[in-house]
């Protein structure tokens, strides 16, 4: 089954894609709002029948302390049911606590760690903060679900 998961951010939607199998999830694209919450679904919906999605996957933000409550919350979990309603798929919900701070720290290790002898390995340029984090934050939120379904099958 292939899973679509979206990370519903203010400024940008992270989109990472499964495999055919559901076993592994990669980084896909990056949709930049528009400022029209409408708009911003079409294109969602618009990706997932591009990649044949049977299921979407949303990352709301659940606190540390594993509460669901805040307008974060509220608003990831309504773009989620427009989401569902517009596509006719089902729509799940999962925590993406701390995900894109995780796909930052990927990232700069994994170009800290090619091309060993090379200054700029070491020192990765720095970029808009978040904007090349978005799809590799989904794909966390993504794979969490899909070791989480496989522990219970």
């Amino acid at each position: 089954m292939r899973a679509v998961g979206i990370d519903p951010g203010e400024r940008r939607i992270g989109v990472a894609v499964s495999d055919a199998s559901g076993l592994l999830a990669s980084p896909h694209s990056i949709i930049e709002r528009s400022g029209d919450r409408e708009r911003d679904l079409a294109q969602i919906a618009d990706v997932v029948r591009e990649v044949g999605g049977e299921i979407v996957v949303v990352g709301v933000p659940v606190s540390l302390d594993g509460r669901r409550s805040g307008e974060g919350v509220e608003r990831a979990a309504a773009e989620a049911k427009r989401l569902g309603e517009r596509l006719g798929l089902p729509v799940e919900v999962q925590d993406e606590r701390l995900t894109t701070v995780l796909a930052m720290r990927l990232r700069r290790e994994s170009a800290g760690s090619s091309g060993a002898g090379s200054r700029k390995a070491r020192r990765p340029k720095r970029q808009a903060p978040g904007r090349r984090y978005d799809a590799e934050a989904a794909a966390l939120i993504l794979q969490s679900w899909l070791d989480a379904r496989r522990n219970i099958s």
